[in-house]
């Protein structure tokens, strides 16, 4: 074999392309599934969410890719393949005619320290399971924003029904007015102020509506469908199961196991530690062992084995101060840890505060506050119709009854919202889900109430709690 045919066959790659589907499958879902919802419209739209939601299907992709790294972490370093020729003199090839003259060939396979390669495997392992945390975050944030977005509606629809109530008292009320007015037993005052509130109610009714669309919108957004299609509702706020309080201590210890800001923080204080671990181990030296063939042609050929070690004369500069870098990372990450567990504590004791306290106004409402309500409405409104009470008396005791059940619809979403962000496990605060209150502002107080989108009825960072309060006052 010649020189320029031997060195052109050993250039040569022969490394495999790896064969990368052009459309990839679809990646598998999370192993947890989201809970059973008892509305059988809202499992739909959540089931729609998670299925259509692109930013979940890439998490999901990235899970699959951090899967193929803790192998290759654990594989050897390539071998290296060394060509050459040793020749005597410029003139000519002398292989086969000088002793001291021949082809090489040689591989040279590096050989970490024992235990590097494994520690290196755990740490690209640790990898895959940062990849479903992140998955596991956003699959929780999508089921509570499809929850708050569809509880919202609900609300907005339960007010609409309330309004619609309230526009046939008043259509009620304003013809007691007319008649009275036309035989002279009333004033037009009366007949002027029932006209009034009906122009009011219909402005109302608007600004429910555009929250109406608002909400549709956003969870045919959330479930990727068409931004105006119809989304119905079988049920009413009122129905929904209002949510339990459990036990301070037993719900804390399931949302530390279940939250994925700790679960990540414990997965960082797992690598930090693999990583001081590989610090102590970079102290070894690596080694290298290489073999090698000289062949001369016609003379018996030569052979070589040879092993090379790394020699850490450094290691006061390089490898200690890595391990003091890895030993201060852990204390950090250590400390960061149990900021995360304590925040999140503090969350769960915050919003178990906040349910506890719209359970006990849903008590109150329940307890006897809607049906008082209702009943002095109704003696009052008897009571104009019979000639006995004034038209602002009705217009008050009506203004109180619609009040009253809005302020219970509020209390309901408000424990909702409490109850979803506790599954969310959000260290941040609970989002509310409020609407426009009824009745208290537009009757009581003689003026429209300004018609608020239900996304920022409440100041960021205000609790529901806070909200509820402020819109039943």
């Amino acid at each position: 074999m010649s020189a320029a045919k031997f060195l052109a066959w050993g250039l040569v790659p022969a490394a495999l392309v790896a064969q990368i589907p052009s459309e990839p499958p679809r990646p598998a879902p999370l192993a947890a599934a989201p809970a059973p919802a008892p509305d059988p419209v809202l499992a739909s739209l959540i089931e729609e969410s998670l299925a259509n939601n692109p930013d979940l299907a890439r998490d999901l992709y990235l899970v699959e890719a951090e899967k193929e790294r803790p192998q290759q972490a654990r594989t050897l370093p390539d071998p290296s393949l060394a060509l050459g020729l040793q020749n005597d003199g410029f003139k000519s090839i002398q292989v086969g005619k000088m002793p001291s003259s021949y082809y090489l060939i040689m591989v040279t396979q590096p050989l970490p320290w024992p235990g590097k390669r494994d520690l290196r495997g755990e740490i690209a392992g640790l990898g895959v399971q940062t990849s479903r945390i992140t998955a596991e975050r956003l699959r929780l944030s999508v089921i509570a924003d499809m929850k708050r977005a569809y509880f919202g509606l609900l609300l907005v629809r339960d007010q609409r029904a309330l309004l619609e109530q309230q526009a046939q008292v008043l259509q009620k009320a304003e013809g007691i007015a007319k008649a009275r007015y036309e035989v002279g037993d009333g004033s037009q005052a009366d007949l002027l102020r029932a006209q009034l509130e009906r122009t009011r109610l219909r402005e109302r009714r608007l600004g429910l509506e555009v929250d109406e669309r608002t909400l549709v919108a956003e969870i045919n957004h959330l479930r990727r469908g068409d931004h105006q299609a119809p989304v119905p509702t079988s049920t009413t706020l009122g129905a929904t199961p209002t949510p339990v309080l459990e036990d301070l201590e037993q719900l804390a210890a399931r949302s530390e196991e279940a939250s994925p800001e700790v679960q990540a923080a414990r997965v960082d204080f797992q690598q930090a530690e693999l990583n001081l671990d590989l610090a102590k181990l970079d102290r070894r030296p690596d080694f290298a062992v290489s073999a090698g063939l000289m062949p001369r042609g016609g003379l018996d050929p030569m052979w070589q084995v040879g092993i090379s070690i790394g020699l850490p004369i450094f290691s006061k500069q390089k490898q200690q101060r890595a391990v003091a870098e890895q030993g201060w990372k852990r204390l950090a990450v250590g400390s960061g840890l149990e900021s995360v567990r304590h925040m999140l504590r503090q969350r769960v004791e915050d919003r178990q505060a906040q349910l506890s306290a719209a359970l006990e106004i849903l008590g109150l409402y329940r307890g006897g506050l809607l049906v008082q309500s209702e009943s002095s409405f109704s003696a009052t409104l008897a009571q104009y119709e019979a000639g006995r009470a004034s038209f602002l008396g009705a217009l008050e005791a009506l203004n109180g009854w619609i009040a009253d059940r809005s302020a219970y619809l509020q209390a309901q979403a408000q424990a909702l919202s409490v109850a979803i962000a506790q599954e969310e496990l959000t260290l941040g605060p609970a989002t509310p889900i409020s609407a426009p209150a009824l009745g208290a502002i537009s009757l009581g107080m003689g003026g429209a109430a300004p018609s608020v989108p239900s996304k920022s009825a409440s100041k960021p960072g205000s609790s529901p709690a806070d909200s509820g309060a402020a819109k039943s006052m």
